[in-house]
């Protein structure tokens, strides 16, 4: 049997920009992307600490050192500049793996540095 658990974690980011002129998506700064081993075009959740939103989209890669975490496309609706979001990504494994398995999790500073 294959379960699916969480497998990487953006706990506390600042929202750096919100582009309703997009296609879709969040960008994220590329080392942050690195520190919990996301890659391009994966699957995630973002939820809203500052006003409950949840939503599902993909990552596109940011400029590295950049602190970028910007929301695009009809996500930028449900943000804000500034705004506190979580960022999550699931993966499967088998049940015995999942027992042991650790996910990346990072708490980055409030100007989003590593």
């Amino acid at each position: 049997m294959q379960i699916q658990v969480l497998k990487s974690k953006i706990h506390r980011i600042r929202v750096t920009e919100a582009n309703l002129d997009y296609i879709g998506s969040i960008t994220i700064d590329e080392d942050i992307m690195d520190a919990v081993g996301l890659i391009e075009n994966e699957k995630v959740h973002v939820v809203n600490i500052n006003n409950g939103e949840r939503l599902e989209t993909y990552v596109i890669k940011g400029k590295r050192n950049s602190r970028t975490i910007c929301l695009n496309g009809p996500a930028a609706r449900k943000v804000q500049v500034n705004d506190i979001v979580i960022i999550l990504a699931y993966g499967f494994m088998d049940l015995e793996e999942a027992k042991t398995f650790k996910p990346k999790v990072l708490f980055p500073t409030e100007e989003n540095a590593l």
